[in-house]
Parts: C-alpha cells; structure tokens; sequence
C-alpha cells in the first residue's frame, strides 16, 4: 500500500514539468501546488525519487500538517504526530524552518519548539529521557504558510542539482535540475543536434547527454536517508542495478558546446567525463562570432550572460544580437534562451514563440521559447 505522502519540491515556475515527470516514474496520487509536487508512495519509491527526478530539488517524506496560530498549537500538533516511524532511539535530528504570512513568523521560536516537541514524543515512545544522537541523520523542517504549518522530513540530504559531476564550476553557474528542465520545455529529442554556443562549464550539454543516454541523475551521489533504518538496503542496491541496466550506451546523440573561455571548456570536459557521457559531446573554444550551426533541425538551448554586474550592459547587448545573427543563418533550427533581460526580444531580432517565468538562483527571468519548423516525417531515423 503506498501509504506515504511525498512532497517533490522544485524552482517556482518548474511544477508542470515534476508533475509530468512524476507521471512518468508512475507515481500516483499527484497534486501540484506553488514550488513542489505532492504524490502517494511506499519506501521504494523514496528511492526512485531520488535517484531519477532530474528537475526536483528536494524529496520530503509529509508527516503532517495542521492549522498552528500559537505557539501552543505549533508543540501540541508537532508532538502528535508519530515521529518513530522514522526516527530511531539513537537518530540525529536537526530542524529547519521558515514562515510566509503567518501568525508564528520567529523561524527560531518555531524551530526551538519543533525540536521540544519531538523530543518529548520520542521519550514517549522509546521510554527514554536521554538520546545519544549516533545513528542516522534526519533534518525535519517546519515550514509554515498562511498559518498552517507542514511538518517534513528530507530524504535527499544535499540538493538533487547536486548530480556529483560538477566539482568545478565557472562563475554564474546554472543549476543541474534547471538545465534539465530548459531542456525538457524545448522541442529537442536524442535523434536531434543540441548546441550551447555559451556552454560554461558544460551542464546543458551533459544534462542533454544524460537525458539521451537514460543515465538516472542521482546515479552517482548518496542520500541522507540512505542510512536509515526504515528503508532496507536492499532497495537501495536493487534500484542502483536496475539504473545500471537501464543506461542505453548504444545511443551517440550530437550534441555541441562551445565557449570563449578555454578554462570553461576544460571543466566542461572534465565535468562530461565524471558524467560518464564525454563520448556524446564535442566541446570547443570558439567565440560567439564564430560560431556555426551543424546540420539542419538541431535546437540552441542556452544561459547566456544577463548583464547584472556593472559595465556589461552593452557587452551582453552585443552579444545578444550576435546570437540573434547567429540562429537567423538556418530557419530550420529552433532557440531556447534564459535571460533576465526584459528586452531580449528586441535585441535577438525576433519576438519569442513562447515564454515562461522562472526563476534562475535567485533572479527573475524569462526562458525564450523560438520554434523552427518540424523535422519531415522519418527524418533523423
């Protein structure tokens, strides 16, 4: 019986795509609400959470929510709920928090009171008065909003853009689950060329490559609740081997990334080999006026410079009619930009086919949408 709740949380602006990624991992029960997914599970499918939703950036196990005005409220509802079901005698437990537009808006208080009330639970249940905090580490967050709080628990530990890859950046670095998701909102598929003219240190290149491959995101990086008790390791080492088996090497997509900087492209190359996907893309240090288009049908999907720090306006205005140059040599292809810029449009020299909000870091942007026509029927085959 999937008898967990799960809450995939995720970049504003990037729900429809957990959702309709959870769909495909075939998860049930999905609703989906400002900044995260919530969909019914069991212990397995924490772990294939974790190992394959490419655009979350966290997974929390919902052990209760209620309505908390007062800070009596907040400890009685916490101390409610059955916190053994997770946490062990000797667990280690940590709790976050935060407060939007509610009642209770010291995050310490309600952190300090959180704790308290676990605490006492636990006492209750292992008729204990003293925990050595040894074991498994847990991080309970109460997050409350609109004077309700949401009690959780987070499986994943670091961040799921933390792919275990990308040791080196370059400066601005775009996160892996965003990449993934540009990538996912574009019309490119692994039998068309992908190219990133201003590619950094290679993550929409290797994103792309890893989609194409079916390489599961989370393959090569460990999980806080993987040293749990409640979930047996034998899940973990049977979804590991499926993942394993599940990689297609017999696909050689062509994907292309070039930059001015030859430091970038270094750690690019670096970063696609720790990826287990060098062999799928062709790095080069080239500028943006010298960029060419390979083939026909292929999509441009890129995090360009925004122009935020001072004296680069003008560079990145430049640079933005160059790309626009660039992508008017071949109609066939098809545009993808992220930028905050509100006037990209003008500057690119073609109003956007689409365009979606989201949020890059902490900085609003628009992710530019400009479609080329449809490959003819069998082309790419």
């Amino acid at each position: 019986m999937k008898n967990i709740r799960l809450i995939a949380t995720s970049t504003f602006g990037l729900e429809s795509c957990i959702k309709r990624e959870a769909q495909r991992l075939g998860f049930e029960n999905i609703k989906a609400y400002d900044g995260r997914i919530e969909f019914d599970g069991d212990e397995s499918d924490i772990v294939k959470a974790n190992l394959w939703m490419r655009f979350a950036s966290k997974i929390l196990i919902k052990i209760g929510e209620f309505k908390a005005v007062t800070f009596d409220s907040l400890f009685e509802g916490t101390k409610a709920l059955d916190w053994g079901e997770w946490i062990t005698v000797d667990g280690k437990f940590t709790v976050t928090g935060k407060s939007v537009k509610s009642a209770l808006f010291s995050v310490p208080d309600c952190q300090a009171i959180v704790k308290k009330a676990v605490v006492d639970k636990l006492k209750q249940k292992y008729k204990v008065d003293w925990f050595d905090e040894t074991g498994a580490e847990y991080t309970i967050q109460v997050a409350l909003l609109n004077d309700t709080a949401t009690l959780t628990i987070d499986t994943s530990g670091g961040s799921l853009h933390k792919r275990g890859y990308r040791e080196n950046a370059m400066d601005a670095p775009l996160k892996e689950t965003m990449a993934a998701a540009m990538i996912d909102l574009s019309y490119w598929r692994k039998n068309r060329i992908l190219y990133d003219p201003m590619c950094g240190s290679g993550t929409i290149p290797i994103e792309a490559a890893m989609i194409a491959r079916n390489i599961a995101p989370g393959l090569n990086r460990s999980f806080a609740c993987e040293e749990w008790e409640r979930i047996d390791k034998s899940i973990w080492k049977q979804a590991r081997v499926e993942a394993y088996k599940a990689i297609d090497y017999n696909v050689c997509p062509q994907i292309y990334g070039s930059d001015i900087d030859e430091e970038a492209i270094r750690v690019a190359k670096e970063n696609a080999e720790k990826a287990g996907v060098d062999d799928c893309i062709e790095f080069m240090v080239k500028p943006l006026q010298e960029a060419e288009l390979m083939g026909d049908y292929g999509c441009m999907v890129t995090n360009p410079p925004y122009g935020e720090r001072l004296g680069e306006l003008k560079k990145v205005e430049e640079l933005y009619r160059t790309l626009g140059k660039l992508m008017s040599t071949n109609p066939t292809w098809s545009s993808y930009v992220i930028t905050s810029m509100e006037y990209f449009e003008k500057l690119f020299g073609k109003k956007a086919d689409a365009k979606r909000k989201l949020f890059n870091a902490r900085i609003k942007t628009d992710y530019y949408q400009f479609y080329g026509p449809r490959p003819p029927k069998g082309w790419g085959e």
